[in-house]
């Protein structure tokens, strides 16, 4: 994993387990609709990292754009049907 997506990744979750934890460690103690509200957004926030951390970035290999090395590129489009290897 990039260092990029996995410092945003763990951004957000080390925002999410905050979030969570001072909802109700200490925000309860005054309004307990605002705890709630809190947990509602740190449950909202995991799908959101797990997205930032698997997004392609402009310099990441897509899976099926060629590797350069055209042996391996042969196996791979045989494989997926692209083109038949012919003996």
């Amino acid at each position: 994993m990039y260092a990029r997506r996995r410092r945003a990744y763990f951004l957000l979750m080390g925002g999410c387990l905050f979030l969570f934890v001072s909802a109700w460690s200490f925000v309860r103690l005054w309004s307990v609709p605002a705890a709630v509200a809190m947990c509602v957004v740190a449950m909202v926030i995991p799908p959101v990292a797990a997205m930032a951390a698997n997004r392609r970035g402009p310099d990441d290999r897509w899976w099926n754009d060629p590797s350069g090395d055209p042996k391996s590129d042969e196996w791979w489009d045989e494989l997926d049907g692209k083109r038949r290897h012919e003996d």
